[in-house]
């Protein structure tokens, strides 16, 4: 029970990796505000859950970061641990650099991180009588450029300077802030916006051979969230199976060998 007794939301929190921190931050003892636009999903899913409730929050409504913060805190009195786990991209829009329209780019990179610096500026307010961990879920695109989706890309980027920032900036008032950044997660999100093509494409630049699960993101963040990472911020934690390690031939070597 490594979160025992701590107070705990997160973002975008009803399908995918989001849903599995829920679950197991529930599991490790602490109490867990889920904030979601759909209410009703996350009513029905919270029922199923011990130590699980909901809060209100809308990522196209900047004022919800605020008050979903405030609304934890008027329940539970207190926040410990702030999960970001928000983060949007239109695969169709979001495209190279040369085709990607200025307005969708500028859109993505400010909706992902307004998310951020707004829920983790309201969480710090409160953090700072007492500490807590703030964790940021970025991505292995905000360190990797890749041939696609420049704004998403840019915007992960920029959280993992933020993490760092945040991480040094309140620092003096016991409030760690790290971020996790997965690699390619077997989630819906994936299963419907990646072809098969794509997939096989990609894990053979994975060393360990498979796309990683939204339980295993959830153990990094529950490390973060944990008192075992009482001395650790400012940490930029890639959960991606080895991706962007190896030599940048490792993947047509890899497919001549059939992996040995």
């Amino acid at each position: 029970m490594r979160l025992q007794n701590k107070v705990i939301l997160v973002t975008a929190s009803t399908r995918g990796i989001g849903l599995a921190i829920v679950k197991k931050c529930a599991e490790e003892g602490a109490s867990v505000y889920m904030a979601a636009r759909d209410m009703e999903r996350a009513q029905q899913i919270a029922s199923t859950l011990d130590g699980v409730k909901c809060v209100y929050n809308d990522a196209t409504k900047p004022e919800t970061f605020t008050t979903m913060v405030e609304d934890v805190v008027l329940d539970a009195g207190r926040i410990d641990v702030l999960v970001n786990n928000f983060g949007t991209s239109n695969p169709g829009k979001d495209l190279d650099f040369a085709h990607t329209d200025p307005q969708v780019f500028l859109d993505t990179v400010n909706l992902n991180l307004r998310s951020v610096f707004m829920a983790s500026q309201a969480a710090a307010k409160h953090m700072a009588n007492h500490g807590g961990s703030i964790i940021n879920i970025s991505s292995v695109g905000g360190l990797v450029p890749d041939i696609s989706q420049v704004a998403y890309g840019t915007s992960k980027a920029a959280i993992n300077y933020l993490t760092k920032l945040i991480a040094v900036h309140e620092a003096k008032h016991n409030i760690r802030c790290n971020a996790v950044l997965p690699g390619m997660t077997a989630t819906e999100a994936v299963e419907k916006h990646l072809s098969d093509e794509f997939r096989n494409l990609f894990m053979r630049h994975i060393p360990l051979g498979r796309m990683g699960l939204p339980e295993e993101i959830a153990e990094a963040v529950c490390y973060f969230a944990s008192d075992a990472s009482a001395y650790t911020t400012g940490q930029i934690l890639t959960v991606s199976g080895g991706f962007g390690l190896a030599t940048p031939v490792y993947g047509d070597f890899v497919n001549k060998t059939n992996r040995r």
